[in-house]
């Protein structure tokens, strides 16, 4: 945008009018505008929150990972149906992986040595006093395959479970036995051969698990592009508001510059004398009123050359407030007299006169205090605005 939004709502509003009425319809436009701004302004600060939330996202592998509370984005929805195609996929490929897998496991609960291992070890049966103490996980065959059966969620999820406690059953059994007893090498027998059947699966199972961890990045950088899609497509939409806001004011402030009356040489003079009274804090920032308004203005030079005569009405309206409130402040109640009076001193169209003329003093403060506490609304919201760190 050429130029900021509160700065335009600021250059409509320190103008001056002929008409009361005029003044409150203006400031009820530019009061309207201004919370529109502040809406916005809010939607951008949810974007930026829920940007930092996405990227701080993490897709699990398990099912489900790439399932996330704002299904109510747009384009997500395509992303969420892709991936859960995926994970279908990726199941029935784990599932049958795990099925070879059975095929091993009968092979080695047929041997002639797996009969130890097929049930729970009767510890009270056998008086093993210690077997708990020894033993943290006990493990058999009936409980793996009940396991691989069970349809209630309660079972394996991929066929590393599975090898890990067939292995389990066996490593008990060696841990708990004497290595001269029968059961210690039957185990040890068992081991072995359900090692070698397993080394010929794990090619497999290291391939699916290599593209399921390429699947499940994949569904990680769609959500991520859903997110930024939605939020690009939301940013969009905010940019095309504040344009529009934006000529909005350019609109109003183009018919107030029509209205408001002109500073006479006189008047410019005055606060150009009253900017030298001021304190060196203060007239910091009477220059920076005016390099608001004018980009080139170096506020902060060395050297500052400061042409009264150059500075639009608006900039002149801005300073006008921003003197009387702060010599004020420092005890000169000279203030710009002059240029406070009503536009009853100015060259004015005569059909005016009557109303201006009975104006009396109370509207006429309230006029200049509501003008002064708008400008310094908007003027803070411009520097909040200009300070606000980039996303």
């Amino acid at each position: 945008m050429d130029k900021p939004v509160s700065d335009a709502a600021n250059d409509a509003i320190v103008s001056g009018y002929n008409n009361t009425g005029e003044v409150d319809t203006y400031n009820h436009c530019v009061d309207e505008i201004s919370q529109k701004v502040e809406r916005i302004e809010q939607k951008m600060d949810e974007i930026e929150q829920c940007t930092a939330s996405t990227s701080k996202k993490q897709v699990k592998a398990s099912k489900g990972s790439s399932s996330v509370k704002d299904k109510h984005i747009p384009g997500l929805k395509k992303h969420l149906q892709e991936a859960s195609r995926m994970e279908a996929a990726a199941a029935k490929r784990m599932q049958d992986l795990m099925r070879q897998f059975g095929t091993i496991l009968n092979q080695v609960t047929r041997h002639k040595f797996a009969w130890p291992f097929m049930q729970p070890v009767d510890v009270e049966g056998l008086g093993l006093d210690d077997y708990f103490e020894v033993i943290d996980k006990p493990m058999d065959f009936s409980t793996i395959k009940n396991q691989m059966e069970a349809r209630d969620g309660t079972g394996y999820k991929n066929v590393r479970q599975i090898c890990a406690d067939v292995r389990l059953v066996f490593k008990n059994a060696m841990k708990y036995n004497d290595e001269k007893s029968d059961v210690y090498d039957m185990a040890k027998t068992l081991l072995k051969k359900f090692d070698e059947k397993w080394l010929q699966l794990l090619p497999k199972v290291l391939e699916e698990e290599k593209r399921r961890e390429a699947e499940v990045a994949e569904i990680k950088l769609m959500e991520q592009l859903a997110h930024e899609a939605a939020y690009a497509k939301v940013a969009r939409d905010v940019s095309n508001e504040l344009n529009e806001i934006d000529a909005h004011l350019e609109e109003l402030r183009e018919m107030v510059v029509l209205k408001c009356r002109k500073f006479s040489v006189e008047d410019k003079r005055r606060i150009g004398a009253a900017l030298a009274r001021m304190s060196p804090e203060n007239l910091t920032r009477a220059l920076e009123i005016v390099a608001e308004a004018d980009p080139t203005f170096q506020p902060a030079a060395e050297v500052v050359n400061l042409d009264i005569d150059a500075q639009s009405e608006s900039t002149l309206w801005r300073l006008k407030f921003f003197v009387n409130d702060n010599l004020e402040g420092e005890g000169d109640g000279s203030g710009l007299a002059s240029v406070d009076d009503d536009d009853n001193n100015r060259e004015e169209d005569p059909s005016n006169d009557n109303n201006t003329n009975n104006i009396d003093n109370s509207n006429k403060n309230n006029n200049y205090k509501r003008k002064r506490e708008i400008s310094d609304a908007i003027a803070k919201a411009a520097k909040k605005k200009r300070q606000k760190p980039n996303s």
